[in-house]
């Protein structure tokens, strides 16, 4: 009897030198951000002061956006879907879910779901000025 109490006392002493991570479940990774699109603009505000605007667009299958521009860069965040941006004087680009793009400012253009079934959902990311209106349509 007094050989297991020695093995028992002997045993406890080494367990209570482990360290505290074999005694506690292991703890996840932090959270690390995803790095979607680094780009240089131009065109930003230059205010003390600018306003952020953050919206969604749900575009139907086969729609489009109306004919307009931005006063200042707008940031585009694809969802779902693919979004097909036609600016005034360049080629067609497309971008699918995951993907994203900066709309110029000043740039005529118009923003398309070409897909005859798949809805187009989007976040779309504004700095302005305060009070500046998203866009300009133009007629």
């Amino acid at each position: 009897m007094p050989r297991l109490a020695c093995r028992s006392l002997v045993l406890g002493a080494l367990l209570a030198g482990l360290p505290a991570a074999a005694q506690e479940p292991a703890r996840p990774e932090p959270a690390k951000p995803n790095l979607i699109l680094r780009q240089a603009v131009t065109g930003m505000p230059r205010g003390e002061t600018q306003e952020v605007q953050v919206l969604t667009a749900t575009i139907a299958p086969g729609q489009q956006t109306v004919f307009h521009t931005h006063r200042f860069p707008v940031t585009v965040l694809i969802l779902e879907g693919a979004f097909t941006l036609e600016l005034e004087g360049q080629p067609p680009v497309t971008v699918r879910a995951g993907q994203s793009l900066v709309e110029p400012p000043q740039v005529r253009m118009t923003g398309y779901n070409r897909s005859p079934t798949e809805t187009l959902r989007l976040v779309i990311f504004y700095v302005a000025d305060p009070g500046t209106p998203f866009l300009d349509m133009i007629h």
